[in-house]
């Protein structure tokens, strides 16, 4: 496994702790990646460094502990512009990589289908190409022949050009793919459609194996799921689609977005969201609002939606003794202090589960049925179910 350092910046706007809860995602990133963490960095600054991100005496500090550990990676939680990457790079003498580059690579690495890896393969190009040194130096051999390399034209120009032509290739599938999935989602109109959203490992693809009985992959991993599975369910006497799609995540790359756009139309044109949440993550909440955020830039805010908090049996808080006179926080409030909270907003369709233990299952089915029957009433009155 790599050996990686982590590196983060506190500036004005930022809450330490909230920096301090990013660096342990980005933790979390890095193991999903196959690294192994040695240490983690972090400096206060008024504003970040426009070319080396953090300051001078932290830079060398960082550039003393790599010499001495043997360090391959450096992880910054923040997408670094190309000229911070290349200056990095040349003071520190090792594998830089941002954010938005770990992310690409946990994608490209968990993409399997062909689809999946079209889909990844065009949102990094579209990353690396205002990136390039001679990193694609290596295509150049791919083309060859008259006319190929103009009168003085360096070999980086010859590498974007080829970069440029590459990801115009891909969009031109991915145009074809995204017409064939119009055309296999015009073929489910009769049947309501349910799609599972939520921040990556909350969850989803459990539930979506406890419905409809298949085998889609779950791990303790981020991003364990990137192709959309569609798969029918019946509960009770009401037929439904159901599909499990790609987790969110703070700071998620708009390249991705746009790259995926074809699976986040599943998400789209669903008729209901179960929106699942880890509520044993300290950041629970954090996350809902990075989901929802999410679903408003794909158009989806306004669905009907189930907020399923999955994962009550690991969740965990300390109890405050009577004589305790100290103000209340997060990590004192219990599941029944979180059930009454979001129980008592009437508007709010809330559930709360635990799929490994088998907690409020018949409960959340029950719920589910009744809103699929209420929007199959809804969008085709003239159907005869026995509801």
């Amino acid at each position: 496994m790599e050996k990686v350092i982590l590196v983060g910046a506190i500036t004005k706007k930022d809450v330490e702790i909230e920096v301090d809860e990013y660096l342990n995602e980005l933790e979390f990133l890095t193991l999903t990646a196959g690294g192994t963490v040695i240490k983690v960095f972090k400096q206060n600054l008024n504003s970040r460094n426009s070319k080396t991100f953090l300051g001078k005496g932290k830079i060398l500090n960082i550039k003393s502990f790599i010499d001495l550990n043997s360090i391959d990676t450096v992880i910054f939680d923040d997408e670094l512009t190309p000229s911070q990457q290349k200056n990095l790079e040349q003071i520190l003498n090792c594998k830089i990589v941002d954010r938005t580059n770990l992310i690409l690579s946990i994608f490209a690495f968990r993409a399997k289908t062909a689809v999946a890896k079209i889909q990844v393969e065009l949102a990094q190009l579209q990353y690396f190409l205002p990136r390039l040194t001679n990193l694609w130096t290596h295509l150049s051999k791919q083309k060859g022949g008259i006319g190929m390399r103009g009168p003085g034209e360096k070999e980086i120009e010859t590498d974007r050009r080829i970069v440029r032509q590459k990801i115009s290739l891909l969009k031109k599938k991915m145009m074809k793919i995204d017409q064939q999935m119009k055309t296999q989602r015009k073929g489910r109109d009769k049947l309501i459609r349910v799609a599972l959203v939520g921040y990556t490992n909350a969850g989803k693809s459990t539930i979506m194996n406890l419905f409809s009985k298949s085998d889609v992959l779950a791990e303790d991993k981020l991003f364990a799921t990137l192709d959309t599975t569609v798969r029918k369910v019946v509960i009770q006497n009401m037929p439904f689609l159901l599909s499990d799609t790609v987790g969110f995540i703070r700071k998620l790359p708009t390249q991705l977005i746009e790259a995926f756009k074809s699976t986040l139309d599943e998400v789209n044109e669903s008729d209901l969201l179960i929106h699942v949440v880890d509520i044993s993550n300290g950041n629970f909440q954090k996350h809902i609002k990075t989901v929802e955020k999410t679903l408003n830039e794909i158009n989806c805010s306004g669905k009907k939606q189930i907020l399923v908090f999955n994962k009550i049996d690991q969740y965990k808080h300390i109890e405050k003794e009577p004589d305790d006179l100290s103000p209340i926080k997060k990590e004192n409030l219990s599941i029944k202090h979180w059930e009454e909270t979001w129980m008592a907003k009437e508007h709010l369709n809330v559930i709360f589960i635990s799929c490994l233990k088998n907690i409020n299952l018949l409960d959340f089915k029950e719920k589910l049925y009744s809103l699929v029957v209420e929007i199959q009433k809804e969008k085709y009155p003239y159907q005869n179910f026995l509801y």
